[in-house]
């Protein structure tokens, strides 16, 4: 570990054990500062890395359709990010545990740039697997945008974890909404620098990840990982850190915060994937559609601070409950009310405000539920749990939808929403405080 990594007075960790407790923080530096620097720092990374990932997404289906020749695999553009971020998901967590939050998150963006990289080098070949490689080492952008609300919690206080951490998933709200706008200046600047059509915006991509990738290496000191285990736990107690899995066995709470995020994030991807189809198919225009999905979008990311501080007031068990409930009146307005576009709308919102109460409480929840050195094990197994959710979600909605339509879609998947909420009534109300070291 290098020693510049720590704030002064904290000694060098010996094979990758915690610091014996000492002051957090730089001379002049205290935790409050030093938190709302790494906040905004992660605000910065998570708009850039936003920006890069919603101007090459969208993209990367239409290249998909053309260098295959065939719109069937037009579909393989978001299932290969979604795998990518999966794969991602815990050999970051495992550099985070080991080098810090700096070197985890700086790495990923990197690998994001390069996959943007190769996807304009595909097409410039010609070559349809090199694409899908490419769209893959993308889906690595996802997996630090996921693993940077968690780095918003390794220094933040009980009663401030849920709002600092749902901080970082509003931000992501900028740069989804900012990308799609590059479509037409990014093919003006790939024409002019001689890219094919549509790589421009791949090309805003890389130059985004590159300065995500030096927003973090050069904001996150020092590293709030390595500063939360340097002070928190003492050097001659602290047993090794262990594996997520082996976590996950051992503790019931981080198996119920896993759960509830993963089952969440798979009843929205289920429902939200198919909606454009249905849509379309009962005559609605792509003005509606693209309405009904922003509107979803500001559902999802718009109010999450609002349930940040909910987690933190009330508690992350009845927030993620409000999340059920609203992901519950969703699916029940799509499965009685398939054909109103209105209802069809209103239960857009609901599902994408359900998956933010549910999200930011249950992130919460996964952040507590293991000692500082063994977070981010955890937090990995969250991400690559979440994301095989979604696409396990996003795979079985289509032939539902064929099977039994929109309305029976809605109907089925109040299974995953009726699974958190039995196991949420069963969770002790005041579990042991995990979060703090003595």
């Amino acid at each position: 570990m290098n020693t510049k990594e720590l704030p002064e007075g904290l000694k060098p960790v010996q094979a990758n054990r915690p610091a014996r407790s000492a002051p957090t923080t730089q001379p002049g530096l205290d935790n409050k500062r030093l938190q709302r620097r790494v906040v905004f720092i992660l605000v910065g990374g998570q708009i850039l890395g936003g920006i890069g990932m919603g101007a090459t997404l969208s993209l990367g289906s239409l290249l998909a359709a053309q260098l295959s020749g065939s719109n069937a695999w037009s579909g393989m553009a978001a299932t290969m990010s979604t795998l990518g971020a999966a794969f991602a998901a815990v050999p970051l967590a495992r550099l985070a545990q080991a080098r810090g939050r700096r070197i985890s998150l700086s790495t990923g963006a990197l690998v994001a740039g390069a996959g943007a990289v190769t996807a304009i080098t595909s097409a410039a070949l010609g070559v349809f697997a090199l694409l899908l490689l490419g769209l893959m080492l993308l889906g690595s952008g996802s997996a630090v945008n996921l693993q940077a609300r968690f780095a918003a919690t390794d220094l933040s206080r009980p009663g401030s974890r849920g709002r600092d951490l749902s901080i970082v998933v509003w931000s992501t709200t900028i740069g989804a909404v900012l990308g799609p706008n590059l479509f037409g200046p990014g093919e003006t600047v790939g024409g002019a620098l001689g890219l094919p059509p549509l790589t421009g915006a791949f090309a805003f991509s890389v130059a985004a990840q590159l300065l995500a990738a030096g927003v973090y290496a050069t904001g996150l000191r020092p590293d709030p990982l390595l500063t939360a285990m340097a002070a928190r736990v003492p050097d001659l107690e602290a047993p090794q850190p262990k594996s997520g899995l082996r976590i996950l066995r051992s503790s019931p709470r981080a198996r119920y915060a896993v759960a509830a995020v993963a089952l969440s994030h798979a009843t929205m991807v289920a429902l939200m994937s198919m909606t454009p189809v249905h849509l379309r198919d009962h005559g609605a225009s792509l003005t509606v559609v693209g309405l009904t999905i922003s509107l979803h979008i500001a559902g999802m990311y718009a109010l999450s601070p609002v349930f940040g501080w909910l987690s933190d007031k009330v508690g992350r068990l009845p927030t993620i409950l409000l999340g059920q409930g609203m992901l519950l009146v969703s699916l029940v307005l799509a499965g009685v009310a398939p054909d109103s576009s209105a209802a069809v709308t209103a239960s857009l919102i609901l599902l994408g405000l359900g998956w933010s109460a549910s999200v930011v409480a249950g992130s919460a929840l996964v952040a507590e539920s293991a000692h500082v050195q063994d977070r981010p094990a955890i937090q990995g197994v969250s991400d690559l749990s979440m994301n095989a959710a979604g696409a396990t979600g996003g795979a079985l909605a289509g032939p539902v939808l064929a099977a039994v339509g929109y309305s029976g879609l809605g109907f089925l998947s109040i299974t995953m929403v009726a699974t958190v909420i039995i196991w949420t009534a069963r969770q002790p109300r005041r579990p042991g405080k995990i979060q703090e070291q003595p």
